[in-house]
């Protein structure tokens, strides 16, 4: 299994990502890696009716995302993968799973987080996730869709005293 693009991203596969991210990556498969849309029927089914068309949808429990990505039998997919937070990626990263980018793009907002950018709130545990990333040597940026410019989060973090 190759992860061609990794984006963080609360609202996981919607319009943005259907349509703009997808045919930049061009991926054969899109992964949905969360353990609670895993268990909540409604959620995964959205997500799979969210894929474009041809493209197939897998939403799977942390631990069995990293159990896949190790086995063989899936070395042929390359993988669009989602997460709704960065904590979730970091589990990914220390299961195993390579990553040489990882897109931000989109956090919301919920008590005790504040705005870094447009898109992305963020709180001290969210900042110190990202910066674990980054110092496993992952390019972590904010981005909401490819044609707009990278803008790393480690700025956009310390702008906002995190």
């Amino acid at each position: 299994m190759t992860i061609k693009y990794a984006r963080i991203d609360s609202r996981l596969l919607h319009a943005q990502v259907a349509n703009a991210v997808v045919k930049a990556v061009q991926p054969n498969r899109i992964i949905v890696a969360s353990d609670g849309v895993a268990k909540d029927t409604l959620r995964k089914e959205l997500m799979v009716q969210a894929a474009p068309e041809g493209l197939k949808v897998n939403v799977m429990p942390l631990d069995k995302l990293i159990e896949a990505y190790k086995d063989p039998h899936f070395d042929d997919l390359e993988v669009l993968l989602l997460t709704e937070t960065p904590e979730d990626m970091v589990t990914l990263v220390k299961g195993g799973i390579k990553l040489t980018q990882v897109d931000v793009g989109g956090m919301s907002f919920s008590n005790g987080k504040v705005m870094v950018a447009d898109s992305l709130a963020a709180d001290a545990d969210d900042a110190k996730a990202l910066r674990w990333l980054a110092d496993q040597g992952i390019d972590v940026y904010y981005q909401t869709v490819p044609a707009e410019q990278k803008q790393p989060v480690e700025k956009l973090l310390e702008a906002k005293g995190l």
